[in-house]
């Protein structure tokens, strides 16, 4: 039996037939909305939105996200989006973030050794390098746009050395990056053109970049997979491209937006800031309470790959179903004081889900948890009085991947 499954004997119900409060409301302004499902959580494990339902209670969530016949829908973003562009749609390859049954088994035990928490461990000293070198770029002005001057840049360097990818290559990367996850942008149709021509000179670049390390191995991700085998399988040229997309696509965007968040959040509570400077070992327990709290991921897509029946509710093969992990992480019947923000807080003995649960959990999550516990403490102590400067404006809360797009502050030149 599933966690949160329900067994019994009555004819399932239709999904489609229940009477389900609805979250679909356009006119809604984005903290109205996310009042209204905040209020509908501890009623409802299940309503209604534009797209099919949201799943809104901790047992619930975990429970789709463990049963693989609910498939990923990471695959049918682009028409989810309104592209019809065929020449894109039919070029979309196969991906770890989206792969299901053996390919995805097969490719996630390839690959896992090369995501370890060592492997993260071992670019802590260069985290903090380049997180420092940021800071000092605004310390002397005494006020900066953390997403644009910190959150922005954080994460390519280190995707970069992560790869392998040498320095002078960094701007190029780094645009290309920034094309490709264009993706996730609101207007999406409107560059498609300058998606599609970033993907096919990534593709180009990449090839390059695993042909170099086939040649000449170096301590780095691409020479890791290159050499990761299992009973004589190893991973394709193909696969090794689709890994590097997988990186940028699944490590950059996320980073910059959690970091944001985490200093959007503690700028309201200046004395858990203090305490993070002076005691930078706090950081892992922090990192953990701010994706519990406000977490940048909030939500998951899913599809039934068949027709499934959970807690006596039927759902045909077809139905989207988003997984909310923002109100999971706020369920009172796992977290004691749900809605209280505390970095010293007790863990509950499970997890937040901000990273997610089941065959698809984070990839990454370990050089994204590193990433955070190395910048949080430096920001901290470089900017032990910082305040917002006016206004944080925030991304629209149906946004993929949230945070701030704006986060203006002040602090004590140094």
């Amino acid at each position: 039996m599933l966690y949160g499954d329900v067994m019994s004997p009555t004819t399932p119900t239709v999904v489609s037939d229940l009477d389900l409060p609805s979250i679909d409301t356009p006119e809604l302004t984005d903290g109205d909305r996310q009042a209204l499902v905040a209020s509908l959580a501890p009623d409802h494990w299940i309503v209604r939105n534009a797209i099919g339902y949201t799943v809104l209670q901790y047992a619930d969530v975990v429970s789709v996200l463990r049963d693989k016949r609910w498939h990923s829908a990471t695959s049918k973003i682009p028409e989810m989006m309104g592209i019809t562009d065929r020449d894109f749609l039919d070029n979309q390859r196969v991906s770890i973030l989206s792969a299901e049954g053996d390919v995805h088994t097969r490719l996630r035990r390839l690959v896992a050794k090369s995501f370890s928490p060592r492997s993260a461990d071992r670019l802590r000293p260069f985290m903090r390098e380049v997180v420092t070198d940021l800071v000092d770029a605004v310390a002397a002005t005494g006020r900066a746009d953390i997403a644009a001057d910190i959150c922005e840049p954080y994460p390519i360097p280190i995707i970069c050395e992560l790869l392998g990818a040498p320095r002078d290559d960094w701007q190029l990367f780094s645009r290309l990056a920034e094309d490709v996850l264009r993706i996730f942008n609101g207007n999406v149709l409107e560059e498609l053109d300058v998606i599609k021509a970033a993907r096919v000179e990534l593709d180009e670049y990449s090839r390059g970049l695993i042909a170099d390390r086939r040649n000449d191995p170096r301590d780095d991700l691409i020479t890791d997979l290159i050499a990761a085998e299992e009973e004589g399988d190893r991973l394709s040229t193909d696969e090794l491209v689709m890994m590097v997309d997988a990186v940028i696509v699944g490590g950059t965007d996320t980073t910059r937006n959690q970091l944001g968040c985490a200093v959007g959040l503690l700028s309201g509570y200046p004395e858990q800031w203090k305490l993070l400077a002076e005691q930078p070992e706090l950081a892992p327990g922090a990192v953990e309470e701010v994706m519990r709290y406000f977490g940048a991921v909030r939500g998951t897509a899913r599809f039934a790959s068949e027709d499934i029946v959970y807690r006596d509710v039927s759902f045909p093969a077809g139905t989207v179903v988003m997984t909310s992990m923002g109100m999971a992480n706020r369920d009172s019947s796992v977290f004691d004081d749900p809605g209280t923000f505390d970095i010293r807080r007790t863990p509950s003995g499970q997890p937040h889900l901000t990273f997610g649960s089941g065959i698809h959990y984070c990839l990454g999550a370990a050089l994204a948890r590193a990433e955070l516990q190395e910048a949080l403490p430096i920001l901290a102590r470089r900017m032990p009085d910082l305040a917002v400067d006016g206004e944080i404006e925030w991304k629209p809360s149906t946004t993929a991947i949230f945070g701030p797009a704006r986060l203006p502050v002040t602090f004590t030149p140094s």
